[in-house]
């Protein structure tokens, strides 16, 4: 892998997802501080996409209109 975090997904974001943009940023994050293994590039992007979708579930913003 060369330490580049390669991931593509054909999913267009929504407003109950995170985007593809944050959740790349967000799985690069953590397979840096995983000490950047390779070929587990899905495991990270996976872990990361619910992080992120967890984390809208406990937003102050959402309402019981936006649930």
């Amino acid at each position: 892998m060369g330490g580049v975090l390669h991931i593509s997904s054909s999913r267009k974001p929504t407003m109950e997802n995170p985007t593809e943009k944050q959740i790349v940023r967000r799985a690069y994050e953590l397979w840096e501080q995983a000490g950047k293994p390779e070929g587990r590039d899905q495991e990270f992007y996976h872990l990361a996409e619910k992080e992120l979708r967890d984390a809208d579930k406990f937003s102050p913003r959402r309402t019981p209109d936006n649930l």
